[in-house]
């Protein structure tokens, strides 16, 4: 099955996309959402070193109905939020494509890996048009799963030095900027590295143990 990476513009008036590009430094990374009819409902971790200032201009946005901070430390904010303007999401319902999570949004650019049928691609390209939102295609390829390898070479780096420096023990004997900075690469690529193999990792786990048919 084909394999896409998409770089996704956020179309100005979506606040996601609104709050990235006035905070360029912020990593906004959608942990889990779904759109209804008129709503779109999720979870978002905030990678920011000024939350406050980035919270009060998500709660001031004229398209968030509702939110609540989950979790907050000086590192990441986790926020459930509810937009009364889910457009980003509705070329995926509309053409049937399973969108990958987690995924990034820095500076009005959205970051999606996604996997469908050759026509389920296209109908995305096609609701990407009638929506009005611009992407580009960076990579497709069609994957093997029983042949390729779960994670590439620098996720498979990036995940031994984490357990090697103790970044999964509990309590936690490293941090991630202490991480990156032992990889010599910047923490929100360090961050987007270790969330896409844990992401890749639990979902294999889920589909060998049938977690997704229950």
């Amino acid at each position: 099955m084909p394999r896409a990476e998409l770089t996704v513009s956020v179309p100005s008036g979506v606040w996601i996309g609104d709050l990235s590009r006035r905070f360029p430094a912020t990593t906004f990374r959608v942990v889990t959402a779904f759109t209804g009819d008129e709503t779109g409902v999720g979870l978002v971790e905030i990678e920011t070193d000024e939350a406050e200032t980035v919270l009060d201009a998500m709660e001031a946005h004229d398209t968030i109905v509702a939110l609540d901070v989950l979790y907050a430390d000086d590192e990441e904010v986790l926020v459930q939020f509810e937009t009364g303007d889910p457009i980003l999401l509705l070329p995926l319902r509309e053409s049937g494509v399973p969108l990958e999570f987690p995924f990034e949004i820095r500076d009005g650019a959205a970051t999606w890996s996604l996997r469908a049928p050759s026509e389920r691609l296209g109908e995305l390209r096609d609701q990407f048009s009638a929506f009005g939102i611009s992407f580009t295609l960076e990579r497709m390829r069609e994957e093997r799963p029983e042949t390729e390898s779960l994670l590439t070479e620098r996720q498979r780096e990036v995940v031994a030095t984490a357990v090697a420096e103790g970044f999964y023990a509990t309590p936690r004997e490293c941090t991630l900027t202490e991480l990156a900075e032992t990889l010599g690469i910047a923490k929100s690529t360090c961050s987007e590295t270790l969330h896409r193999a844990e992401a890749t990792i639990v979902s294999e786990f889920a589909e060998r143990t049938s977690l997704l048919a229950d």
